[in-house]
C-alpha cells in the first residue's frame, strides 16, 4: 500500500469514527470526504462498511463491563433480560424496513437533494426538540437505561427507522427521538450507543456477504488502517460526547447539519462531488 492510499484510509477512518455517533450523519461526511480524496470506486463501498465495524468495536470496548454483566446475568437477572429485550425490540423495526426498502432507498434517496434535505430537516427537528425541552422545562421521565420500558424501546426503535433515509443520522434519530419520548439526554445517548451494536454489526455482515469479492489480500492493509483509525477516533468521540451531553444541548449540531446540508447541495450540483452509489 502506497503512502497516498494509506493517508486516504487514515482520513476516512477518522471521519467515520468522529461522525458515526454524533447526530450529523456519517454517510454524508463519508460521501464528501471520499469524493474529495477521489476514493469512490467499488472497493470504497466495502471499505466504508469495514470501517463502520471499527466504530462499533469502540462502543463494545467502552461498555465492555456493562455488556459482560448483561451477558453473564441473562440466566438469572431479570434486569439483564429486560435490557436485552429492549435492545432487540428497538432493533427490529429498522431491520424489517431496511430489508424491505433497501433497493428503493438506494435507487431514489441516495442522491444530493434527498441527503441534503435530510440533513437540513434533521437540523430543524433538533432545534425544535431542544426549544420544546426548554419551554416545557419538565424533568425527564427515564433517568437510567435500566428504567426503559418495552414501550420506550419500541418508540426509540421506530424513531431509528428514519435513519434509513441517507443523511438523517442514526444517532440523531435515536437520541432526539428518545428525548422526545421522555428519556434523559444521557440515557438517550447511551441507548443509541447500544442500539448501534446490532444494527451496524448486522449491516456490516450483510454488506460484506454481498461484496465479499472485494476482500482481497491486497486490500487487507487498506481496510486495517481504516478500521483502526475508526476505532480510535470513535472511542475518543464517545468519551467526549458523554461529557458534552452532561452540560450541553444539541443546538450546535443542528446548525452544523443545516450548513453541511446546504454545502452538499451547492457543491454537488456545481459538479464538485462524485456521487457514487
Amino acid at each position: 500500500m502506497d503512502g497516498i492510499l494509506f493517508c486516504k484510509a487514515l482520513i476516512l477512518g477518522v471521519v467515520e469514527g468522529l461522525t458515526e455517533f454524533l447526530p450529523v450523519s456519517s454517510t454524508g461526511h463519508l460521501i464528501v470526504a471520499g469524493s474529495l480524496l477521489n476514493f469512490t470506486n467499488a472497493q470504497a463501498k466495502t471499505f466504508d462498511v469495514v470501517i463502520q465495524f471499527g466504530a462499533i468495536l469502540a462502543i463494545v470496548w467502552e461498555y465492555r463491563r456493562k455488556i459482560g454483566s448483561v451477558v453473564a446475568g441473562l440466566p438469572t437477572q431479570p434486569s439483564a433480560r429486560r435490557f436485552t429485550l429492549n435492545v432487540i425490540i428497538a432493533t427490529i423495526p429498522a431491520i424489517v424496513l431496511g430489508l424491505l426498502l433497501e433497493k428503493h432507498i438506494k435507487a431514489v434517496l441516495f442522491a444530493p437533494v434527498p441527503v441534503s434535505v435530510a440533513l437540513i430537516v434533521g437540523g430543524l427537528v433538533i432545534l425544535w426538540a431542544e426549544a420544546r425541552n426548554r419551554d416545557r422545562n419538565v424533568a425527564p421521565r427515564v433517568t437510567s437505561v435500566e428504567d426503559l420500558t418495552y414501550s420506550d424501546a419500541l418508540k426509540v426503535g421506530l424513531a431509528q427507522c428514519f435513519a434509513l433515509i441517507p443523511g438523517t443520522s442514526r444517532s440523531g434519530s435515536t437520541i432526539i427521538g428518545g428525548m422526545l419520548f421522555g428519556l434523559e439526554r444521557k440515557v438517550a445517548t447511551e441507548f443509541s450507543f447500544f442500539l448501534a451494536i446490532p444494527i451496524i454489526f448486522g449491516a456490516t455482515i450483510y454488506e460484506l456477504a454481498k461484496d465479499w469479492k472485494s476482500l482481497t489480500v491486497d486490500s487487507l492493509g487498506l481496510f486495517l488502517v481504516g478500521l483502526v483509525a475508526a476505532f480510535i477516533s470513535a472511542f475518543i468521540c464517545i468519551r467526549w460526547l458523554l461529557r458534552y451531553v452532561a452540560t450541553h444541548d444539541f443546538t450546535a449540531f443542528a446548525w452544523y447539519r443545516i450548513g453541511f446540508g446546504l454545502l452538499i447541495l451547492i457543491v454537488g450540483y456545481s459538479g464538485g462531488l462524485s456521487w457514487a452509489e
